[in-house]
């Protein structure tokens, strides 16, 4: 039983981390009082509790997934390290654009996120996950999804501000984000990135699954929704190279991309592992 809490400590401790720090950017950075509206910057101290609770995120993901010599995984874990990976993306950005205003959207979720493995701790074996191949289907696969993640999330945020500069309601909160231009460009920036990674992620999955698995490539449902969402983002990619795509039609697509490659993996994981408890 001690060995049982002491594996879920890394996750329960940066879930309430997450969770302090979120409370603690809405309170200075989005809660309305009757001051005047002061921009306040990310301070040292805030950025090294980020970090920190990263760390511990990070110590129990590792735990997890490679402590028992080989590798293993699971919906939960998934979902946690895809979380991880975007609020340590935002935390390196902050160095060079502003980001505290944003840090009461996305603290909550990895929140969330960082306490599913200790809810659903199930694990699974990766079979295979020593052949170099399958690393870099790997690799390629979550960093992807992170950033995809991280993308939909920005579409969020940027939806969010641009409604209120519609309504010309200028709130504290709106006040803390970043300008709509660079929250756009850093949106476009991300899911450039991730749309190559999704690339190589699917080229190698198609070219590696005879060598890995000992078969082809098997086009099921998961597969399926991975190539619509390359489909969805190539798209938007050249929609914005040559149409000039952006505001709201950017933002739908990606949104739109994000849940269909949501639906490739972490839907069909989910179902299996958690409603019908399949490892």
């Amino acid at each position: 039983m001690s060995d049982i809490l002491l594996h879920l400590l890394p996750h329960i401790v940066s879930s309430l981390l997450y969770a302090a720090l979120g409370i603690h950017f809405w309170h200075t950075r989005w809660r309305e009082t009757d001051q005047p509206l002061v921009t306040l910057p990310m301070q040292s101290w805030e950025r090294a509790a980020i970090f920190g609770a990263l760390m511990v995120q990070g110590l129990g993901l590792y735990e997890g997934l490679f402590s028992a010599g080989g590798m293993r995984f699971s919906f939960s874990f998934a979902l946690s390290l895809m979380l991880w990976l975007a609020v340590l993306i935002y935390w390196l950005e902050s160095f060079r654009s502003r980001m505290d205003g944003l840090q009461p959207m996305v603290l909550p979720l990895a929140a969330l996120s960082a306490a599913a493995p200790a809810v659903f701790p199930q694990l699974r074996v990766v079979a295979h996950a020593g052949a170099w191949g399958f690393q870099l289907h790997f690799l390629t696969a979550m960093l992807a999804y992170s950033l995809f993640t991280l993308s939909a999330l920005h579409a969020v945020f940027m939806g969010f501000a641009e409604r209120k500069l519609h309504q010309r309601a200028v709130t504290r909160s709106l006040g803390s984000l970043p300008p709509l231009l660079t929250m756009e460009a850093l949106l476009f920036r991300m899911i450039f990135i991730a749309f190559c990674l999704l690339t190589v992620a699917l080229v190698s999955g198609v070219m590696f699954s005879e060598a890995i698995f000992g078969k082809a490539v098997v086009f099921d449902h998961k597969t399926l929704f991975a190539f619509a969402s390359w489909a969805i983002f190539a798209a938007l990619l050249v929609g914005r190279r040559v149409y000039g795509w952006r505001g709201r039609i950017a933002l739908r697509w990606t949104l739109a991309g994000f849940m269909v490659l949501l639906l490739a993996y972490m839907g069909s994981r989910f179902v299996a592992e958690v409603l019908l408890g399949r490892l």
